[in-house]
């Protein structure tokens, strides 16, 4: 059985199931509030990770490629909105992980610093791609392979009792994400590390490099914005 994410009630509409979450229990979390012990030796695994990475170890990448993998190309999809051009760009992303590791102080997480890296390569595709209008077509069937959104999360076949609400629900979720596209990448990408990878607002000020008074503003007009479209789309109103 899937593990569904908690509900939260600070707006987040058009955040997506668990179906491009990562197995982050692989991945070190210092900061755990709730376990002191295991924050300290998630702290210690991921130190002696990064003298591996620094060391050049080939297992060691492989070991963080294997953990984080997921999470970034779901990522790159979500700020890119191709699959073709998400696939390289998380690979890229990785082989700046590899080049870059030596930098890497340790003010922040390991996977903020992941996360940042990520960011700043999408950014510069999108203008890239936005350049060529090679960015026009999204990339949706993956995650029109679910029920998106509303009382119809995490609802499986034998739940649904009529097809057409189904057919309704992917049709929803790719309004929704062809409105992602359409906000700009500034918007876009706080929206997305909020609402998608649910991230807190002072891990997105570190991967931006915004204070948070403008990560919750820009979320906030992400939204406005994503919702008027949505809704425009639909010919109704949500929620």
């Amino acid at each position: 059985m899937r593990r569904r994410a908690p509900h939260r009630a600070d707006g987040d509409l058009f955040a997506p199931d668990d179906w491009d979450r990562a197995p982050w229990d692989r991945v070190p979390q210092p900061d755990d509030p709730t376990d002191p012990a295991r924050a300290r030796s998630a702290a210690e695994d991921e130190a002696k990770l990064i003298e591996r990475l620094v060391a050049r170890d080939e297992r060691a990448f492989n070991a963080l490629v294997r953990a984080y993998e997921r999470r970034v190309f779901a990522l790159v999809l979500r700020m890119i909105g191709n699959r073709a051009e998400a696939e390289d760009l998380a690979q890229e992303v990785f082989v700046q992980v590899f080049k870059a590791i030596g930098s890497f102080r340790g003010d922040s997480k390991l996977s903020t610093w992941i996360y940042r890296i990520a960011v700043n390569l999408c950014k510069n595709r999108s203008k890239y791609l936005r350049v060529r209008h090679a960015g026009e077509e999204e990339e949706l069937e993956a995650v029109a392979e679910r029920v998106p959104l509303g009382e119809a999360r995490g609802a499986n076949v034998g739940q649904v009792e009529r097809p057409d609400e189904m057919i309704a629900g992917k049709q929803v979720e790719q309004i929704v994400q062809r409105a992602i596209l359409t906000l700009e990448p500034d918007f876009r990408e706080c929206l997305v590390l909020r609402d998608v990878e649910e991230l807190s607002y002072e891990e997105i000020g570190e991967i931006t490099g915004l204070a948070p008074g403008t990560v919750k503003s820009r979320i906030h007009r992400a939204r406005a914005m994503l919702r008027e479209i949505v809704e425009r789309e639909l010919g109704e109103k949500i929620g």
